[in-house]
């Protein structure tokens, strides 16, 4: 357990989430509750590690949007911290793949944006009072979590949503294989296996698809955009 949690009696948090009035809204939140000191808030988790390294927090409280890799990465970095701190996952899904690939990475508490307050604040207490990070929260139904063994069907793996997303912003294969560390075939036949999915043959349709499911959100497609090709061939 962290020097300044034994030190002061309160839990000090990082939290960082780019949505300004969100963020401020639970931070004012969390000040009110006894026993939790708002060390730092950030819209970047960049900038969240920066803080995590200042004052050594004995939680960081991370927002996670797609594509998946940045919050991944932000995460291996907040495990070099020392001491490490514990991180909360806030997100707006609930696909159990990436449940259990950020699992994989230490998290200790996976929740949803429509998780109450009372059950976040359980869930930073939990992780806090929690050296040896057994007591993992995941704030979705564990019948949910368990389709992760099974991706029959018509329900797109985290891989094959985080292409999608990509792909909808205008990124070709090979700009995708480059970006997330794989070839442009393996980034065809995930788009191919997404397509059959979603029984449809192109990505203006899965595009259209996944906007009408809220799968993806038109501001993550247009907040990366000017990484499109404008002037590469279209693909498959």
């Amino acid at each position: 357990m962290q020097e300044d949690l034994s030190a002061k009696g309160a839990i000090k948090v990082v939290l960082a989430d780019d949505r300004t009035l969100f963020r401020k809204g639970l931070a004012g939140l969390l000040a009110s509750y006894g026993g939790i000191e708002l060390a730092g808030q950030t819209e970047n988790d960049q900038e969240a590690i920066g803080l995590a390294r200042k004052h050594n927090p004995n939680v960081v409280i991370m927002q996670v949007q797609l594509p998946i890799e940045r919050a991944k990465k932000a995460l291996k970095q907040l495990r070099q911290v020392s001491p490490p701190p514990k991180v909360v996952l806030v997100a707006m899904f609930d696909d159990p793949s990436y449940v259990q690939e950020f699992l994989k990475l230490g998290v200790s508490a996976y929740l949803l944006k429509s998780a109450s307050i009372e059950q976040l604040i359980g869930a930073i207490r939990a992780a806090a009072f929690d050296p040896v990070g057994e007591n993992v929260i995941v704030g979705i139904p564990r019948e949910t979590l368990a389709q992760a063994e099974d991706r029959s069907g018509g329900v797109l793996s985290a891989r094959e949503m985080e292409i999608l997303l990509l792909a909808a912003r205008g990124l070709t294969n090979h700009q995708i294989a480059a970006r997330i560390g794989l070839s442009a075939s393996t980034v065809k036949r995930h788009l191919s296996n997404a397509y059959e999915k979603m029984n449809v043959h192109s990505r203006g349709a899965a595009t259209r698809k996944a906007l009408s499911e809220n799968w993806i959100t038109i501001r993550e497609v247009t907040e990366d955009e000017e990484e499109a090709d404008p002037l590469g061939e279209p693909e498959f």
